[in-house]
C-alpha cells in the first residue's frame, strides 16, 4: 500500500493532444513511464480551449480547430522521486511546458489487493 501525505512536487506537463511518441499518444507514454517509474499518481486532463508558443487558438468550438486541444498530465509524489523522473521528461517533451509546484497532500492511500465487503449502509469495510 502506497502512502504519501505531506509535502509533495506536483509536475504538470502542457502538451498538444496530437502530440506523439513514436506513433502513439505523448500523455500515454509519460502516464506509462510515470507508473512504470512508481510514482504515486498520474493523470491526464484534456483541455477545452488554449494556446501555447505558436499562439494559435484550438478550441472545441471550431470543427477546424479542434484537432489539437490542450492536454495536461498531472502528477504527484516526493520532490525526491519526481526530480529523478524529469530526465524522462526531457528526453519525452520537445515542445510543451513542463511545470513544478510544491504542494502538501492531505491523504493518499493506494489500494491494496485485499477484498472489501460492503456493510448494510452502503460503505466498503476493510
Amino acid at each position: 500500500m502506497t502512502r504519501l501525505t505531506g509535502r509533495a512536487l506536483r509536475v504538470t506537463v502542457f502538451i498538444g493532444e496530437n502530440d506523439t511518441w513514436h506513433h502513439k499518444p505523448l500523455y500515454a507514454e509519460i502516464v506509462h513511464r510515470a507508473h512504470a517509474a512508481g510514482l504515486a499518481g498520474a493523470s491526464v486532463f484534456r483541455g477545452i480551449e488554449g494556446f501555447g508558443a505558436s499562439s494559435l487558438i484550438h478550441t472545441s468550438r471550431l470543427l477546424s480547430l479542434s484537432e489539437d486541444l490542450p492536454v495536461s498530465v498531472v502528477i504527484v509524489d516526493t520532490e525526491e522521486r519526481v526530480r529523478a523522473f524529469l530526465p524522462q521528461l526531457d528526453e519525452l517533451v520537445t515542445e510543451g511546458l513542463v511545470v513544478l509546484d510544491d504542494c502538501e497532500v492531505i491523504r493518499y492511500v493506494g489500494r491494496d489487493d485485499s477484498p472489501r465487503t460492503s456493510d448494510t449502509k452502503g460503505k466498503k469495510s476493510p
